[in-house]
């Protein structure tokens, strides 16, 4: 850990050392050699692409290869989404990412009563293989890198992905992409889980080892800092509840028995982008440089490849106002340029039409231009990490670290992620970061150009809208699926699953089973609530 002087506090004014209106971090004017006081160089920032990769994970930065343009996309029907997926890659997005509505996310069907009115309004409605194979009809799996933003059901529409490159003929150790599978942030803060905890991670851990085995090219995980900042916490708490889930996930893989190098390199990560330029920086920055060290010093890594933190970025959803809608175009510029900056792998500029409604195809273009000015325009390509050895950020980076690992600390003392969790101790420390938010919103000391300050100018741009027939059509569809497909045979997989969810085998392969027979999201949501069971939600 880097240790920084801290300069007396009569040195200097309390105005020039109490926290921003932006940040809970105390910013002083200036900052000089002072402030790196006990910052070795060569053992806290190095060269880039080396050890602890504060730097960033390749030595030539972006000079050779930008990073991957993966636009969050999903509304509607599997038709709709792919029409979008289409108009993105003929525009220069390199990478798919799909957004799925929140039926889809919860593991219930589109004809259930619980989804009315919900279907393909947040993201793209998928009940079945069927829906997958008209989501990416059209698109080579063997070249597409597409992730999914899913949790709950994960390995189910990794199993209707993998069904799809059957159908194509590209074997799986070709297929590239990202799966979410994150579940304890759904339990910090997005709150879209189902079964216990411990259950929920089985069935993690299980599609971890599956795609190393099988898919060895592919993401099964992408730890997930993004929604719990979206939730309300801050830099510290974002970084710090990331990582320790992360490595909860790395010690259990540890403790089945899996060597650490031949799973490391099979992680990922996901990191908010907020309004804080600097912070943001230093939060991706220290995020490598801790999750270097916990992997080789604590977890005994060999491989450099395990040392390193992949990462994905999205700007901050959270921070898009619907006032003044085109000042979002600045703010997503801003933190997209944080993120390149912070030496992202890959990005998602939000559009600025999210606080209304689902992007519109123009905010969506709009979005990824965004990216390739910043790529193509700004110079920021040229050099590696061009912020690298600024008193400021080093420093910045160097408190980020000390503060986000003080959080890690207290979480082990509690027992870990999972005791924590169960002692309220997430929702409590996020619920009251997003009280001092709000607190510093209302009396403007936090100032939101459009919503609390310079507030004149309402237009506001046509948004896109999801018809009740979209509903209607997906569930006529569903009915007619399971009218029609072999339904013994829907059976039997569901059996099958329900026995191995009552044994220790991998859960992976009867599931693929199962969406080749052409079951439900829903029904083998159910078929494993029958035999795990269902976690209340958290009361506080």
């Amino acid at each position: 850990m880097t240790t920084l002087k801290q300069r007396p506090s009569a040195d200097v004014p309390l105005a020039e050392t109490e926290p921003t209106t932006l940040s809970e971090i105390p910013v002083r004017r200036e900052y000089g050699p002072t402030d790196l006081a006990g910052f070795e160089p060569a053992r806290d920032l190095g060269a880039p692409g080396e050890f602890p990769y504060t730097r960033g994970l390749k030595g030539a930065g972006y000079r050779q290869n930008r990073w991957t343009m993966r636009q969050f996309a999903g509304f509607s029907t599997a038709k709709h989404t792919n029409e979008r997926f289409k108009y993105l890659l003929e525009h220069g997005q390199t990478g798919l990412s799909t957004a799925f509505d929140l039926p889809t996310l919860m593991g219930v069907d589109s004809d259930d009563p619980r989804a009315e009115g919900e279907v393909g309004r947040e993201g793209v409605a998928v009940d079945s293989l069927a829906d997958f194979e008209v989501l990416f009809a059209g698109i080579d799996l063997a070249k597409a890198s597409t992730s999914m933003t899913i949790n709950l059901p994960a390995p189910m529409l990794l199993g209707m992905y993998l069904a799809v490159a059957d159908q194509q003929g590209v074997p799986w150790k070709r297929v590239r992409g990202t799966l979410q599978l994150d579940i304890l942030k759904e339990y910090i803060a997005q709150n879209e889980y189902l079964f216990p905890p411990e259950h929920s991670m089985r069935i993690v851990l299980d599609t971890i080892e599956f795609c190393c085995d099988q898919v060895p090219r592919y993401y099964p995980i992408s730890i997930s800092g993004y929604h719990i900042r979206e939730a309300g916490a801050d830099a510290v708490q974002e970084l710090a509840f990331t990582l320790a889930d992360g490595m909860d996930y790395v010690e259990r893989l540890a403790a089945r028995g899996r060597p650490v190098d031949d799973f490391a390199r099979r992680l990922s990560f996901f990191f908010d982008v907020h309004n804080d330029f600097f912070e943001e920086v230093a939060k991706l920055r220290a995020a490598r440089r801790i999750w270097a060290r916990f992997m080789k010093d604590t977890m005994g890594a060999k491989s450099e490849m395990s040392w390193m933190l992949p990462m994905h970025c999205q700007t901050a959803g959270v921070s898009l106002s619907a006032q003044q809608p085109l000042n979002n175009l600045a703010r997503v510029a801003f933190q997209g340029l944080a993120a390149v900056l912070g030496g992202t792998q890959s990005l998602h500029t939000n559009s600025f039409d999210e606080a209304l409604a689902l992007p519109s195809d123009e905010a969506v273009m709009y979005a990824l231009r965004t990216q390739q000015v910043i790529a193509e325009e700004s110079g920021v390509c040229d050099t590696v990490d061009p912020f690298g050895g600024s008193y400021y950020l080093e420093a910045l980076t160097g408190e980020v670290e000390s503060r986000a690992l003080a959080v890690i600390k207290r979480i082990k003392e509690l027992g870990g992620v999972v005791p924590a969790l169960e002692k309220g101790y997430f929702h409590r420390e996020i619920a009251e970061t997003a009280y001092r938010f709000e607190r510093d919103l209302t009396s403007k000391r936090r100032k939101v150009v459009g919503v609390n300050v310079f507030q004149s100018g309402t237009d506001r741009p046509e948004i896109l809208k999801i018809h009740s027939a979209v509903e209607k059509g997906q569930v006529r569809g569903l009915k007619k699926l399971k009218k029609e497909r072999d339904n013994a045979a829907v059976s039997a997989a569901l059996e099958a699953l329900r026995a191995a969810a009552r044994g220790t085998d991998n859960l992976l392969p009867p599931i693929i089973a199962a969406v080749k027979t052409y079951a439900t999201v829903g029904e083998m949501t159910n078929a494993l609530q029958d035999v795990f069971g269902e976690y209340p939600a958290f009361r506080g």
